[in-house]
């Protein structure tokens, strides 16, 4: 344990270097390994909301028709381990560990001054990993943004880009046209693209396919979903046509991921890959991923959620406007300080009784005095005159600010009985925070 907590903190360092696009550091680092990236078929995933969902689904669906598939996704909620799986089954310990130290070694002896980040060598981690294990596909989540993105080292054999919202907007852009040409910087020549865009971004996306002459296809124009229940659609795609397909993930967004997970599905399926009805609707109604509308307790409900942009905030408060209506509802809320967090909060809060502020334990967090205040001056809007149709103020009372994640589920158990709903969201970082230490609290 000890050794896997040392590669850990060795890891973590490289944060110091934070975010820095760019695959020159990329590829150095993957030439030293004989680059098993090119060994391996991989399917690439970017988009605002989403990716993790459908790389989820994909998993799932690919790993029930027999096929050896790995998963590569960003963050992890409570493990490192997290982000590297095969068959759903993450890297152990003791792999992180012997990984990072044989990358580690070959940086070192051929040049140790050079500089590279996190990102970089847990990148490096997953493709070396993947090519040792000999996998049938591997599944690539992009990290921030696309075209510069460590990840866009490959060559994949299909893309997706989910969606696309603001988000990420100091790096990326602070309009939806300049994120979508960074993450459309994923299509390659002739490769496939699947999406779930809309509007100015999908016209973004449409010129690129168009420029890279890539086949594209997009939910509404070249395959449709019609929901017909909570968690269960029609799938009209391609050529496939799937009735009564059950979805193991809560909310109408996640049908829209399944569907883009279905199309990603058909395609492959003319590369080779035989993936059947059955082990399609075994894989969609069996696939969990964590912390997306995730019911961790009951009495009183507690909901973990990673919504952390405004996109994924909406998709939130659409799904609690027609469920869980009747509960009184406490709100576990912290925020990255880079996020649009007065928009989210504004987007959420009528219909939140009670909110707890707090703090997941990073730099990044938004400080609690700035929550406060936004809550001060949220608290002074006249809505007679105030034409945005914005919820009643927040009575102060219904206030509360704690410095931790575990402070604010005590909070939260303290005040809430048995009938009431908490839901916890804001960031990756809070909810996962709050999953590890739930058990204890509750």
């Amino acid at each position: 344990m000890s050794m896997f907590n040392d590669t850990l903190r060795y890891l973590f360092s490289l944060e110091k270097f934070g975010i820095v696009f760019g695959l020159e550091n990329i590829r150095w680092i993957l030439d030293l390994l004989g680059n098993p990236q090119k060994e391996l078929k991989c399917i690439h995933i970017a988009g605002t909301n989403g990716k993790g969902s459908v790389a989820s689904m994909l998993s799932h669906i690919i790993k029930d028709s027999g096929y050896r598939v790995g998963k590569y996704t960003s963050p992890h909620l409570v493990s490192f381990t997290e982000r590297i799986t095969i068959d759903e089954k993450e890297i152990t310990e003791e792999e992180v560990v012997e990984l990072t130290a044989f990358i580690r070694k070959r940086i070192e002896q051929k040049d140790n001054k050079r500089f590279f980040t996190f990102f970089d060598f847990t990148t490096s981690i997953a493709f070396e990993y993947f090519f040792r294990e000999k996998i049938d596909i591997a599944l690539i989540e992009v990290g921030m943004g696309g075209r510069l993105d460590s990840t866009n080292i490959i060559s994949p054999v299909a893309c997706v880009i989910t969606n696309i919202s603001l988000d990420h907007t100091e790096q990326l852009g602070d309009n939806i046209i300049d994120i979508a040409y960074e993450k459309a910087g994923i299509i390659k020549d002739g490769v496939p693209v699947i999406t779930g865009a809309d509007r100015d971004a999908l016209t973004v996306i449409e010129r690129v396919a168009n420029i890279k002459k890539s086949p594209l296809f997009s939910i509404g124009k070249d395959f449709w979903i019609n929901k017909k229940a909570d968690g269960v659609m029609d799938y009209n795609g391609l050529k496939r046509q799937l009735k009564d397909i059950k979805v193991n993930l809560a909310g109408d967004h996640q049908l829209v991921n399944a569907a883009i997970a279905l199309c990603v599905s058909e395609v492959i399926s003319e590369l080779g890959f035989a993936l059947e009805e059955t082990s399609i609707r075994k894989g969609l109604s069996g696939v969990t991923w964590h912390g997306r509308l995730e019911i961790v307790k009951e009495n009183p409900v507690v909901i973990l959620d990673g919504a952390h942009n405004c996109e994924g905030i909406h998709t939130l408060t659409q799904y609690f406007t027609s469920h869980y209506t009747e509960k009184r509802k406490i709100l576990i809320f912290g925020v990255m300080k880079d996020k649009a967090y007065k928009e989210m909060l504004e987007e959420i809060l009528h219909l939140i009784d009670t909110v707890i502020f707090t703090k997941p334990n990073t730099e990044r967090a938004l400080p609690l005095e700035a929550l406060n205040a936004f809550i001060y001056s949220y608290n002074l809007r006249d809505s007679t005159k105030n034409s945005d149709p914005i919820a009643e103020p927040i009575n102060h009372t219904n206030v509360f600010y704690t410095q931790d994640v575990k402070a604010a589920l005590e909070k939260a158990k303290a005040i809430a009985d048995n009938n009431d709903l908490i839901l916890i969201t804001g960031s990756l970082y809070t909810i996962g925070e709050a999953r590890q230490i739930i058990d204890e609290i509750f």
